[in-house]
């Protein structure tokens, strides 16, 4: 198990490049143990080339890349045995049935005879698989082989799960489905690092976000405080009765920005960035029934993580 007193995985200034492309240039991060860390950026931001340090698979780069404290340069047996790796890519015998080849990854895995068969029930009913266990991985969907592949990476229990776009080819329920395998990995103590273009996906399950662009780690955090940290302005919708008479004067106010009327009876207010929600929503409240308007509904809208991302990084 992992250490309690420390980070599971640490960069430290970790650069690479490949002849004259710098792919990552001093980045540095730390992942707490049983958090799910979403790594997003643009295609060739620097994302897989992480990953693969991390997992080593790229063993000359600069820096340092801890897992429980140990150096992946020194300790790479260690590591791999608390590790699975998901990549984009996974080449498999197609000829074989999915039990076969579960088998054969479980021994390479390091599983004893005695439990092989009882992972890999586990690991097929986790990603919901168990009635294609006798079925050649030839005959499988796309979206099937892509939850094959989270299985082939569970079967030895790691306590580090590193996947490069495991959302890439499934349909959104099964989507759904590995998010909530994610979520329940991580709430059982096991360390998540994913990267993916999907960011609905990240804002659903990531408890800390790493926004990388041009091979530099442009920000680090939850999703509040990279809202926070970038400034950016919340909404407010508000909903009228049919016949109420709707306020149009919310620009006087010095916390608006801007007042737009959605339809007769819904209006968007944008506020500024830096003001506090908490003293601004009473004052809205009171104006609203200072003119009599009749309420119906008063909702916070949050910007998302990708108008965030879009802020950061000017588009995919």
């Amino acid at each position: 198990m992992f250490t309690l007193s420390q980070p599971a995985v640490v960069f430290n200034s970790v650069s690479k490049a490949f002849g004259s492309t710098q792919a990552l240039e001093n980045v540095s991060f730390e992942i707490p143990q049983g958090s799910v860390f979403g790594y997003i950026g643009p295609n060739g931001a620097g994302k897989t080339t992480t990953i693969k340090i991390l997992v080593g698979l790229i063993q000359d780069f600069d820096g340092e890349v801890l897992v429980d404290g140990q150096n992946v340069s020194n300790e790479r047996l260690n590591i791999h045995r608390m590790l699975g790796y998901l990549p984009q890519e996974v080449g498999f015998q197609e000829w074989r049935t999915v039990r076969q080849m579960l088998i054969t990854f479980g021994r390479l895995s390091g599983l004893s005879h005695s439990e092989m068969d009882t992972r890999v029930n586990e690991v097929l009913e986790t990603v919901g698989l168990p009635d294609v266990e006798n079925r050649k991985i030839a005959h499988l969907s796309g979206g099937m082989k892509q939850k094959l592949h989270l299985a082939q990476c569970l079967l030895h229990q790691p306590e580090l799960l590193v996947l490069d776009e495991p959302m890439s080819g499934l349909d959104p329920a099964s989507r759904h489905q590995v998010r909530l395998i994610i979520r329940n990995l991580c709430q059982k103590g096991v360390t998540v690092l994913f990267s993916s273009h999907i960011l609905s996906d990240v804002q659903d399950i990531a408890t800390q976000v790493g926004i990388l662009n041009n091979g530099q780690l442009l920000v680090v955090g939850t999703p509040d405080q990279i809202q926070s940290h970038f400034q950016l302005g919340n909404d407010i919708e508000i909903v009228v009765a049919e016949d109420s008479p709707i306020c149009k004067n919310f620009a006087e106010l010095p916390t608006i920005e801007s007042a737009e009327e959605l339809s007769f009876n819904r209006i968007l207010l944008h506020l500024k960035p830096e003001v506090d929600i908490d003293r601004v929503i009473p004052n809205i409240l009171e104006k609203l029934i200072s003119e009599g308007c009749k309420l119906r509904s008063f909702n916070l809208v949050r910007p998302s993580l990708e108008e965030v991302y879009l802020k950061y990084v000017g588009g995919f």
